[in-house]
């Protein structure tokens, strides 16, 4: 008895020894996980830390998203540079940095001088609007001051110097501000000036913002200077109206008060470079007979030449106003020889057009003329310009294609085109064969092209594997492309081609992804070949995005997009759609797409007349909006009842 009792203190001296041990086991656990709790808290607070402390390299103080304000909030002047770690140019440039630094720090007071990775800290980096490396610019009292001068030690100091005096204030802008009451006394006495319609909303404005001062400061240095100007379109909105600004920002350059369309480049250096070459004459004077002979013998475009009396002519100045309109598309020729105009078998007062001699034929006239007069209207010359801009068939490229081969139905032929001399006769061989069928149909437009200039466009026509030399198609008004069956190609076997098509007896070509197998998602995927058949339904209203897979826009919109799409799911007669513009046709010329995302509302029973999605932000509030003010009352049933 005494045996048992005493194992059965053993057995509970043990089984309590076993509970003790647990439960510290359990307490080591629990302060082990605290403390990997902790030191994961602690380390975060280092890297949050490591952020908010300013280090020093070699003089220049580091700066980052997270300790900027911090260090330049009680500094009256900052020397900033954005670099990139990649830069060439900022590699160059640390060592003259950094004995900035060293020059600056020695200053009385010292200024502080820094530099910030524009790769890492991209909330500064769009702040400032850091578009390249390095960008220098002056921190006063919180105000960046662009720095535009050479990167060197001498200059840099000078300009951070003169920025730090308790006195200096930033100069007054070059860009004159213009108002209703002196738009008309300003623009009107101009020679030449740009003008930029804006709105202080605008995004887009803001960005141009600092390129249009920085372009107007070094124009204001020509001798004769090139003024530019600006309008608040939203404050004065009787001159938005009456010049037709319709987006922003809207840049238009005035001649003596004449509008004309801005389409140049939108930095500093393209400005500059587009107003000097538009302040220049539009047309150029030819001296002497030879010049229009070699035009005629080895140019390669249209040769328009106005012969005038002198340059007071009333004429010569209707001529000048014309070629301004058009200048960005021809060269325009003056003379006031009349050996020149002996030669062109024309008198004074006369404007020519015709075409080199490898674009001349029997089927044509060699020289197309107009009487200019004084009273001539400029809108009279450009539209004679334009109309006989083209021989009966030019020669489409790429850098001419969207000015001069606009017009449709336009009939191209590809194959290997060639004017040099070894390989003229070659060209003009084919060329002469596509002439006996252009003489014919007036109303088509007919150019030869090189196939390897338009590889892209003989691809998606499904003829880069055609075997044949030759290849041709019709572009016609609506978008819509015709491919001709590959065969040997001749005079009769275009015009069988060209014939068919105005018939209306050939089938497009339609590039087209994939038919999806599965299109029952919130937003319905369409295709080239589903257009018609989903975006173009008489029966339902369709709200169709267009958009390109490596467009950021179209990126940021795609969560939002399908929300959409969910959204609506339940209405059968309304469909949230999307298709990729780069990869499909769109086979209706009434949904234009300029940019991406480009989002169209086409209603049951208009589908020739969609209405486009502007102005407003692309979040689920305001395109709800735009779909229920444009919905018909079948889409809006389910939602009123």
């Amino acid at each position: 008895m005494k045996l048992r009792k005493a194992w059965l203190l053993v057995l509970l001296l043990a089984l309590t020894q076993l509970l003790a041990a647990a439960s510290a086991g359990d307490a080591h656990e629990d302060t082990s996980d605290t403390e990997n709790a902790t030191e994961e808290e602690e380390e975060e607070e280092e890297e949050d830390d490591d952020d908010l402390e300013v280090k020093e390299e070699n003089g220049v103080w580091v700066l980052n998203d997270g300790n900027f304000d911090n260090f330049v909030a009680d500094k009256d002047t900052v020397l900033l540079e954005f670099y990139a770690p990649w830069c060439g140019h900022c590699k160059q440039f640390a060592p003259e940095y950094e004995k900035i630094a060293s020059t600056l720090k020695d200053n009385d007071p010292p200024i502080a001088v820094a530099k910030i990775d524009a790769t890492s800290a991209s909330m500064l980096a769009s702040k400032f609007d850091v578009s390249g490396y390095p960008t220098i610019k002056i921190l006063k009292k919180g105000q960046a001051v662009d720095y535009d001068g050479s990167r060197t030690q001498e200059e840099i100091v000078a300009k951070v110097r003169e920025v730090s005096q308790p006195d200096w204030t930033p100069p007054p802008e070059v860009t004159l501000s213009l108002t209703k009451d002196n738009f008309d006394d300003v623009v009107n006495n101009a020679d030449i000036i740009l003008v930029e319609f804006y709105a202080p909303w605008c995004g887009h404005c803001k960005k141009l913002a600092p390129e249009y001062e920085k372009a107007a400061k070094e124009l204001s240095k020509r001798s004769p200077p090139i003024p530019l100007a600006k309008v608040d379109a939203t404050e004065q909105t009787d001159l938005a109206k009456r010049f037709d600004v319709s987006g922003y920002p809207t840049l238009k350059i005035f001649r003596k008060g004449r509008p004309f369309d801005y389409n140049g480049p939108r930095e500093k250096y393209g400005i500059v470079d587009y107003m000097i070459e538009q302040s220049g004459p539009p047309s150029k004077e030819i001296l002497t007979l030879k010049q229009v002979q070699e035009f005629l013998k080895d140019g390669d475009d249209v040769v328009i030449i106005g012969l005038f009396q002198g340059d007071g002519d009333p004429a010569y100045l209707q001529y000048q106003d014309a070629a301004n309109n058009l200048r960005e598309d021809y060269k325009f020729h003056h003379t006031f020889s009349p050996e020149i105009a002996k030669f062109l078998k024309v008198s004074l007062g006369k404007l020519v057009l015709t075409h080199p001699e490898k674009f001349q034929s029997k089927y044509e006239p060699r020289f197309h003329v107009m009487d200019v007069q004084g009273s001539t209207e400029a809108s009279a010359i450009k539209d004679y310009v334009v109309k006989h801009a083209l021989p009966l068939v030019g020669h489409r490229k790429t850098s001419n294609d969207a000015k001069r081969y606009s017009k449709r139905p336009l009939v191209v032929v590809y194959y290997s085109v060639d004017f040099s001399f070894d390989y003229r006769a070659a060209t003009q061989f084919w060329r002469n064969k596509v002439l006996e069928v252009a003489k014919d149909f007036p109303e088509y437009t007919f150019a030869i092209a090189d196939e390897e200039d338009y590889a892209t466009e003989v691809k998606d026509l499904g003829l880069s594997e055609s075997g044949e030399d030759v290849n041709a198609a019709i572009l016609d008004e609506s978008g819509k492309k015709f491919a001709m069956e590959p065969e040997e190609f001749d005079s009769d076997t275009l015009r069988e081609f060209v014939t068919a098509f105005k018939k209306g007896k050939l089938k497009p070509v339609i590039k087209s992804q994939p038919v999806p197998k599965n299109n029952k998602g919130p937003v319905k995927v369409v295709v080239g070949k589903t257009f018609d058949a989903i975006v173009m339904d008489p029966k339902k209203d369709v709200l169709i995005e267009f958009y390109a897979p490596w467009c950021g826009h179209c990126k940021q919109l795609e969560p939002i997009y399908t929300s959409l799409g969910k959204k609506y799911k339940g209405q059968k007669d309304l469909v949230i759609a999307k298709m990729d513009a780069t990869a499909n046709d769109i086979t209706n010329d009434q949904y234009k797409v300029e940019g991406f995302p480009t989002i169209y509302f086409a209603p049951s029973g208009d589908k020739k007349n969609p209405i486009k999605f502007e102005g407003g932000n692309r979040d689920l509030e305001h395109l709800s909006k735009f779909i229920d003010e444009h919905a018909t009352k079948r889409s809006r049933t389910k939602e009123e009842l």
